[in-house]
């Protein structure tokens, strides 16, 4: 049974768990470059730096952003080409990413430099923590295209039926940070400035690999002559289903945002430390789900392409049940031990307190997150772009926003934490009733 074949034949479960476990390996590994970092930082240089960090998530998040629109995109397209027996259409795909990769990333890193210092303050940065978080975000530049190449062609390698190369990608790229990041930090004295440049290396490392498997001939899927041009129809079926994780992205980049300017009006530069340890922690447990995700999104496209609905459903009920034991395991976690959490970032006592505030109150609807997530990514996987977008919007923006800019006016930052709990809640209602509508029209077309 060759790779593809696989996704149309193999018993769901075990396909579910071949795809997943090497993506959220992978995930959790990526999300090391950034928990390493902090760790790191927030130990050896001090809470200021953790706090300048914490004011560069927003642009990262932007430059993620973009890279997912590309990347995240053209991995569902290939993955329900592929289920359609198209293999020429999934090549264009490849080579029409490769070029939009390198197009947009040159573009934001122009901009992100020039007007560094001006984001940086609409972020949030004091006069304290602003030179630190200048001196990471210049140094990390170069690393952000190679951050969009690793990640969004792994997710390629990963629909087109190579799941434990993908887990490699990023196994090699963190094993190079996580060697790297003492020696820069700590050995050498560099401070902030030798963790971006830890995760420079580490990146082009991972980007190195990625590239070589797409230019290998005994590959399903690989770089080709004549696959690089743009053509409008590619672009669009790339844009219209990555839109809605690059909106997620992008709509944390807003969030942040808005978070570390309530924090610093209504808490300092503490409080937005400990923003830095709870946005940590709760993207470390999104990181598995996201995991699952990309390990059931080859599944689903494949078998919605191919028509086999009742493999596309056990497979997303079975993503579902997994995320949510995940997000409501670590979400106990946080609530009872929310210092063990906070001690593991810092030392300092006025931001451990702080830490322990904000996870106390974040992290009580977080278990519905993984459901959230899990439906989120699978509108996208059957390419319903709007659905997905919608979803996406729903949790970081529709709802959270607007609780961001009301709350804290009347409690302080304790409004800026208990937002968080209130959007996951009502945005888990709407994904219920989006979930449920979309089954019934699934059910139609089966009979």
């Amino acid at each position: 049974m060759d790779r593809l074949e696989e996704l149309a034949n193999k018993p769901v479960g075990r396909l579910l768990w071949q795809y997943s476990v090497p993506a959220v390996v992978g995930m959790l590994v990526m999300a090391l470059y950034n928990v390493v970092d902090r760790v790191f930082i927030g130990q050896w240089v001090g809470p200021d730096a953790i706090a300048g960090l914490a004011v560069t998530f927003p642009i990262m998040n932007l430059a993620t952003a973009i890279g997912v629109l590309v990347g995240v995109g053209a991995s569902s397209r290939v993955s329900i080409v592929l289920g359609g027996g198209d293999k020429r259409q999934a090549e264009m795909l490849l080579g029409n990413a490769m070029t939009l990769t390198l197009v947009n990333a040159g573009i934001y890193i122009l901009v992100f430099s020039v007007f560094i210092d001006e984001m940086l303050r609409a972020f949030g940065a004091s006069d304290a923590t602003l030179p630190y978080g200048r001196e990471y975000m210049l140094t990390l530049m170069p690393g952000l295209l190679l951050t969009n190449i690793a990640f969004g062609f792994n997710n390629i390698m990963r629909a087109s039926g190579y799941p434990k190369r993908a887990m490699a990608t990023m196994l090699l790229g963190a094993a190079v940070n996580v060697v790297l990041d003492p020696i820069f930090i700590r050995v050498l004295d560099m401070g902030i400035v030798g963790a971006a440049i830890a995760t420079d290396i580490a990146m082009a490392a991972s980007a190195c690999f990625v590239m070589t498997h797409f230019g290998r001939r005994d590959v399903s899927l690989r770089f080709r002559r004549g696959t690089y041009g743009l053509k409008w129809s590619i672009i669009w079926g790339i844009i219209s289903i990555g839109a809605a994780p690059a909106l997620v992205n992008a709509a944390s980049c807003a969030i942040n945002a808005i978070v570390n300017r309530s924090l610093s009006e209504w808490g300092g530069d503490r409080a937005i430390g400990a923003a830095g340890i709870m946005i940590t922690f709760t993207s470390l447990l999104v990181t598995v789900v996201l995991g699952i995700c990309q390990g059931m999104q080859p599944i689903v496209g494949y078998n919605y392409g191919a028509k086999q609905m009742h493999r596309l459903k056990r497979t997303y009920w079975l993503a579902v049940g997994v995320s949510s034991l995940i997000t409501l395991a670590g979400a106990l976690f946080g609530l009872f031990f929310p210092s063990a959490v906070a001690r593991a970032f810092t030392s300092d006592a006025d931001l451990i307190a702080a830490s322990d505030q904000a996870l106390s109150l974040c992290l009580l609807c977080f278990p519905f997150v993984g459901f959230q997530v899990i439906s989120t990514a699978f509108f996208q996987s059957i390419g319903k772009a709007g659905k997905s977008i919608f979803l996406s919007l729903s949790r970081q923006v529709i709802f959270l926003i607007p609780l961001l800019l009301w709350l804290p006016a009347r409690f302080g930052v304790c409004g800026v934490w208990g937002s968080f709990p209130i959007s996951d809640l009502a945005a888990t209602v709407a994904t219920v009733l989006m979930i449920a509508w979309e089954f019934r029209r699934l059910s139609r077309r089966t009979a």
